[in-house]
């Protein structure tokens, strides 16, 4: 266990008198602190215009006017320099929070320190366990500095990807390096540049800000809400700046995320706050990527914050990060793709899946959608809670085209009867190979029917055709499974999910036609022999709700998993006769 000395991070130092809003007039000017290049800390002038009252998330905002030196290098105040502390006659106000866009750049306004030392006596309930090892390392018209979400180690496929998904949180990443090596972060103290880190390890995704307000091992930052998810459990750390860009629109630092110091655990409207040497519960992460073209492996090891929203959409964004980076491509290909999370709390312990794909276009996002589903599924289920303990995730590449589709399937009886294993025998036709057979054994129900039986063979991604035949009339074949869906246990969806069919399965299955007395006849066509026999013993709804209730039940289906992901399908008609 390596042990992390936090002692020298936060400076002891005589707290700063404290100047209420109350007491602050237009016209009263002072100093604020921030970093706009490296790690040093910098000072600009502030002059107050005025109070505006009950203007900010937490209460009151301060309208202040910015300028010296630093605001004409930076063109006004940049996102970034929230947090940074604003003091008046050595008194501390409050933080620089928020500011317009595409107006002047040097106004903006502050959130009062005292609304902010409130974030420190609200409970913490969500970091109640320590975790002492470091290995796993509105319509005002104005809106709050936006923080920056720097993207360390991120290629632009998995940048994009990124971006897409953390789109309706309003948060945009932006591409940078790591931090030069031998940079010396010191202690934070007012002023500092301070990361809330997301995902840290071979890779980093975390915003930046400006310490406002550290006493002892508590640190005040922001001056506003990171994503405003209240006590949160975030990695915080030390941040290193690269330079700040005059924008046209806003000004922005350009900077990385440092040496994990600590945790965030308040994310609140005046603030964020956290404390330093303590550290959340975090989601560690293993991804193992395999490229047999260039015979070139990846691997990447990251910890994720436990968070339900966010947890799955970084965990999806890094694998396929990794994915692109063994690859060195975006483009078609084959994927074979391994994952196993396991959790506290979660049914089972684990939840395991493996499954092929292939995409023409970008095989690497498409290897992760499915683990994307599973984090989802986990993290956002209605049952309870689930602590994420370990991800492992093991993807193998190919840039061949490996899929093969069904051209044939016969049995190896002519005629079978109930409790029967009979071979179904399906002829394959791989993407520029010649046909090859493989064999399916098939086992008829105990209790089926005399008559005929229709077997649908078909690839494992594919919608079995009785559940196309409902989709396409504009009906869903849960309809027909009355309380199936909605009384079904935690345990029992996660066991359907780690069990659907795979993509490279080959899938025999009975065809329940029963429904087709309420599909249009256009569709009915397509399997008219048996729609005949169905319409003429004249199901009834009632009668198609037990059957497919009971087939459900009965899984009548088999299935053999192969090396190819299987296209198409056909229907195989076998005549059941009963001993007389």
């Amino acid at each position: 266990m390596a042990v992390l000395l936090v002692l020298p991070l936060v400076f002891a130092y005589a707290s700063p008198e404290i100047l209420p809003v109350d007491q602050i007039t237009p016209g009263m000017k002072g100093v604020a602190k921030t970093v706009v290049s490296g790690t040093a800390i910098e000072e600009f002038d502030v002059e107050v215009l005025g109070i505006l009252k009950d203007k900010g998330p937490a209460g009151d905002l301060i309208l202040v006017r910015t300028s010296g030196d630093l605001i004409d290098r930076t063109g006004g105040i940049a996102e970034g320099m929230s947090g940074s502390p604003v003091y008046i006659d050595g008194k501390l106000v409050g933080a620089i929070a928020y500011g317009w866009s595409l107006t002047d750049h040097k106004i903006g306004m502050v959130t009062p320190i005292a609304d902010m030392l409130k974030l420190w006596d609200l409970p913490d309930n969500r970091n109640k366990i320590p975790v002492d090892d470091t290995d796993w390392l509105n319509g005002t018209g104005f809106k709050k500095l936006a923080t920056p979400l720097m993207v360390s180690g991120f290629g632009q496929p998995a940048l994009s990807m990124l971006k897409d998904k953390l789109g309706p949180l309003n948060l945009v990443p932006y591409a940078v390096g790591d931090a030069p090596d031998g940079v010396q972060f010191g202690p934070l103290e007012p002023g500092s540049a301070v990361g809330v880190q997301l995902v840290g390890g071979d890779v980093s995704i975390g915003a930046l800000g400006t310490v406002t307000y550290a006493e002892g091992s508590k640190v005040l930052a922001f001056g506003h809400p990171f994503l405003k998810k209240g006590n949160v459990g975030y990695l915080m750390t030390n941040a290193y700046v690269f330079t700040t860009v005059n924008g046209l629109e806003n000004s922005f630092k350009v900077g990385t995320t440092g040496e994990l110091i600590g945790l965030i655990n308040q994310d609140r409207g005046a603030a964020v706050a956290g404390e330093v040497g303590r550290y959340p519960s975090v989601i560690p992460m293993l991804i193992t990527v395999q490229d047999n073209g260039l015979n070139r492996k990846e691997v990447s090891a990251v910890q994720i914050v436990q968070d339900e929203q966010l947890a799955p959409i970084l965990a999806a964004a890094t694998a396929f990060n990794a994915t692109e980076k063994a690859m060195d491509r975006v483009g078609p290909g084959t994927a074979k793709v391994t994952f196993q999370i396991t959790g506290r709390d979660l049914p089972g312990d684990v939840l395991t899946r493996e499954n092929m794909f292939y995409s023409p276009a970008n095989v690497g996002e498409m290897a992760v959608g499915e683990f994307l589903d599973a984090m989802s599924l986990i993290a956002n289920n209605q049952y309870h809670p689930v602590d994420i303990m370990d991800v492992k995730v093991n993807i193998t590449m190919d840039e061949e085209r490996r899929t093969a589709a069904i051209i044939s399937a016969k049995a190896g009886e002519m005629t079978v009867k109930p409790g029967q294993k009979v071979d179904i025998t399906v002829k394959l036709k791989p993407f520029r190979g010649a046909p090859v057979t493989q064999v399916v054994p098939f086992t008829v129900p105990k209790d089926q029917p005399e008559g005929t039986m229709m077997l649908e063979v078909r690839g494992g991604g594919l919608i079995p055709l009785s559940q196309l035949l409902l989709r396409r009339q504009g009906l869903d074949e849960d309809l027909f499974k009355p309380n199936k869906k909605k009384n079904k246990s935690f345990e029992k969806i996660l066991k359907e999910f780690s069990q659907n069919d795979r993509n490279n399965d080959i899938v025999v299955d009975i065809l329940d036609m029963s429904q087709e007395d309420i599909v249009e006849p256009t569709l009915a066509a397509t399997a008219a022999p048996v729609a005949a026999e169905n319409k003429s013993k004249g199901t009834k709804l009632a009668a198609t709700e037990k059957k497919a209730s009971e087939a459900e039940d009965a899984k009548n289906k088999s299935f053999l998993t192969t090396d190819y992901i299987i296209e198409g399908d056909t229907q195989l008609a076998i005549p059941v006769m009963k001993d007389k």
